[in-house]
């Protein structure tokens, strides 16, 4: 079990979602968010003369993995949840999936980097399609904090 499993299942609140895909979806955006760091890094160690063709993926892996570092964060916090929030940062996560794995698969047969990147990319995308349903927005705003949620008194 990771990490993110036992904090899902340590929340003392109710989520209401499945705790093993919330957790599985947290660890995939992660997980895609170092290999784009990565596949960036790898682009710029690449020949100078390469690197005007490779610019645009390497603009890509650096917003694909920013976006899934922030969709992780988002999806990791539960006290005062707002659904069409986290709806929305859901699918711009979606979005940068499918355009990183894009860029990438352009690349992929001279560029193992970007190979492995566009997989992670692929799968990362296809965890979010399937949560994406259920975080659709119910029609209410944002909820209001939980009781376990500390206030500033003011």
């Amino acid at each position: 079990m990771t990490y993110t499993a036992q904090m899902i299942e340590t929340y003392p609140a109710e989520i209401e979602l499945d705790h093993q895909e919330l957790a599985r979806v947290i660890d995939a955006l992660s997980n895609c968010a170092q290999t784009c760091t990565a596949c960036a890094d790898a682009c710029l160690s690449e020949p100078a003369d390469e690197l005007p063709r490779l610019a645009r993926c390497i603009r890509d892996n650096l917003d694909c993995a920013d976006i899934c570092t922030t969709t992780a964060s988002v999806l990791s916090r539960h006290t005062g949840y707002d659904a069409a929030l986290t709806h929305a940062q859901v699918r711009a996560a979606l979005q940068a999936t499918k355009t990183c794995g894009d860029s990438c698969e352009e690349h992929a047969s001279t560029h193992e980097h970007c190979r492995i990147c566009a997989q992670a990319c692929r799968e990362t995308q296809q965890a979010l399609e399937s949560l994406l349903p259920k975080l659709e927005p119910k029609g209410q705003g944002p909820r209001q904090p939980s009781q376990a949620a500390p206030q500033q008194g003011g």
